[in-house]
């Protein structure tokens, strides 16, 4: 019969600014429309993976890179009957940047990627050999160098400079208003009417526009904010109710839910395999 287990691990790796690495084998697990504060960076190591990302479906074998870029939304599920097994990491915006900023001509230029899916033997090869030097307990020396060289390796080949804010429409920069305002105060309850009168928008075009650029409505992009507090309140040692309370949802329950929903476990599971070096 099918082995069917689950299980997902999550380190922290002090030693690299706290970078995150997953690894993760799924076979009924379907991740809802979600997005990270960081990039995925990822190797699908058994059967394949199909996710949403950049406006079409996408489907990644065993052996093929995942590149999901920092507040990009995507989803994930099986594209086979046996499941998906897979390694990422996920650097913050911040972390990209000092790497990149020998690779772009733009100063301070955020790196982005165009493709979701990338078949490149050598480099998913060398991904792999970076996670299993991660996994590993001291050589911080050794860890931080491989890393460096990889990521860089990874930008050079299918990395861009992504747009100032100059280049934005007003829309766009009115957007960008509200997604700042969400992120820095998730936990308020906010009104649709409230957050258009502070960018001189209608409603309805702020609704519209918000989901143009962000990919969702603005009330989904809350709670996506929401959870990324809860993520740093969780690694900080907070409890999972003051953290539910703490972060604007409504019960513990309610936060249980939507915390699974976009990290395919529950908040007391993510603690439990939340490895600091």
């Amino acid at each position: 019969m099918q082995n069917t287990i689950e299980h997902v691990d999550f380190l922290h790796l002090q030693e690299l600014g706290g970078l995150e690495l997953l690894k993760a084998h799924y076979h009924q697990k379907q991740f809802s429309k979600h997005v990270h504060e960081g990039y995925c960076i990822g190797v699908i190591e058994d059967g394949a993976q199909s996710f949403y990302r950049t406006g079409s479906l996408h489907i990644a074998p065993k052996g093929d890179i995942i590149l999901v870029n920092a507040d990009e939304i995507h989803t994930g599920s099986s594209a086979v009957e046996t499941g998906w097994k897979y390694r990422a990491i996920y650097p913050t915006p911040e972390m990209l940047r000092d790497i990149s900023q020998d690779f772009f001509k733009q100063k301070n230029a955020t790196p982005w990627f165009q493709n979701a899916v990338v078949h490149d033997v050598g480099l998913g090869q060398q991904l792999s050999l970076l996670f299993d030097l991660l996994e590993q307990k001291n050589n911080k020396l050794l860890k931080e160098s491989m890393y460096l060289s990889t990521i860089a390796c990874l930008l050079m080949r299918y990395g861009r400079a992504k747009l100032y804010a100059s280049e934005f429409s007003e829309a766009q920069k009115k957007v960008y208003v509200i997604k700042d305002l969400l992120l820095s105060c998730p936990e308020k309850d906010y009104s649709l009417t409230e957050l258009a009168q502070l960018v001189d928008l209608s409603p309805w075009h702020l609704l519209r526009q918000f989901k143009k650029y962000m990919g969702l409505p603005p009330h989904a992009w809350l709670v996506q904010t929401r959870l990324r507090k809860a993520k740093e309140l969780l690694k900080n040692g907070e409890n999972i109710a003051n953290t539910a309370f703490h972060c604007g949802f409504s019960d513990q329950s309610h936060f249980n839910r939507h915390f699974k929903k976009a990290m395919g476990v529950t908040p007391a599971q993510y603690i439990a395999h939340l490895v600091k070096s």
